[in-house]
């Protein structure tokens, strides 16, 4: 059986994708260095199971992560390992640079010292490198009616976007010059149980849920494309197994909205749930508009037309019943998230931005 490693795998998106592949028999390896965000409480489900193995590493720990390359000799590598929240990078710029792109460029000098030096010719043509990025790296659409296209140059606005897009153009270099078998992704907003309560999403439906002020940057009217993550890591393992190597490949999930009328949308489910029908007492009275986010992007939106035609893969997540699904799903598990917020208590000034 084929090994996976994946770089980032106690992540929001990471661990989906651990869950995924191990429900498919998979033998997975996941790296993650567990910041703030990474939690393995997301994978309690899998860690018992004899296919999984969990390695605490960075990715600029050269020596470590080539040792794991060479022992277990995966065919796939996932790499999401990265710092993701856009406030954070405006406030600490430092963290993003070190992993998304010097932890990159390491990590990519590791994938090619192991596809020269270990893996035997079948294996290296087997072999894929699959770096996950996002639709931040195209700058903003603002109000224009294009859609981000794998051909749209790269115009990212935060130190986040930023980062990512040097990762992307270190991967594409280490295609074209050192010929690794590399394949990029760019995908919209994701959102799903077990994000981390940063997030749009768990923000608004925890604050919400602990009667606290639900803040919107501006007028709220900053549109994004939601993708389901359980479709995003469907639509990563289509890719790898099926995606032409040096290509971009956009994923994301058809569902351009409007962030306050998310917010909307999620006072509206938590009201019907909690039976709360006047205006008085509805979930809405919570919100508060605030200052707006330094060089915060108008539009997003995501063509993924080249995934659907080539590889046949398409969202199957409405948006609507993806989020009233998540919203059920945070209000199942308080456990679950009543420990993230303990954990990063320190952090806590910072569960009212979006």
């Amino acid at each position: 059986m084929n090994n996976i490693l994946i770089t980032g795998g106690a992540g929001f998106i990471g661990s989906a994708l651990v869950r995924y592949l191990i429900r498919k028999k998979f033998n997975i390896i996941n790296l993650d260095k567990l910041t703030y965000s990474g939690n393995l409480d997301n994978l309690t489900k899998v860690c018992s199971n004899p296919k999984y193995k969990f390695f605490k590493l960075d990715i600029s720990n050269r020596t470590k992560v080539f040792e794991v390359l060479k022992k277990y000799k995966p065919i796939y590598v996932f790499n999401l390992a990265a710092e993701t929240h856009v406030d954070r990078s405006i406030d600490n710029p430092e963290n993003f640079i070190k992993t998304n792109i010097l932890g990159t460029y390491i990590l990519l000098e590791n994938i090619r010292k192991y596809w020269n030096a270990v893996l035997n010719t079948k294996r290296k043509n087997k072999f894929r490198f699959i770096h996950i990025s996002t639709d931040e790296v195209y700058g903003d659409l603002k109000n224009s009616k294009k859609l981000f296209t794998e051909k749209t140059s790269y115009d990212p606005s935060s130190p986040y976007s930023s980062s990512k897009a040097s990762s992307d153009h270190l991967v594409n270099a280490w295609h074209r010059t050192y010929g690794i078998p590399a394949i990029i992704t760019n995908c919209s907003n994701n959102y799903g149980p077990f994000q981390f309560p940063e997030k749009l999403i768990p923000l608004m439906i925890l604050n919400a849920l602990e009667n606290r002020k639900l803040p919107v940057y501006g007028n709220g009217n900053q549109i994004r494309d939601w993708l389901h993550v359980n479709d995003h890591v469907r639509a990563l393992w289509l890719i790898a197994k099926k995606g032409r190597v040096g290509e971009t490949y956009n994923v994301g999930g058809g569902n351009q909205i409007k962030n306050i009328n998310v917010v909307k949308k999620i006072c509206n489910y938590l009201d019907d749930i909690k039976k709360t029908k006047n205006n008085k007492n509805s979930y809405s009275r919570l919100i508060s508009y605030v200052k707006d986010r330094p060089g915060h992007d108008t539009r997003y939106g995501i063509d993924f037309s080249k995934l659907k035609k080539n590889l046949h893969w398409k969202p199957l997540y409405n948006f609507n019943q993806g989020l009233k699904e998540t919203i059920m799903w945070y209000l199942k598990n308080k456990i679950w998230w009543r420990k993230v917020l303990k954990k990063n208590s320190i952090h806590k000034k910072r569960l009212g931005i979006i």
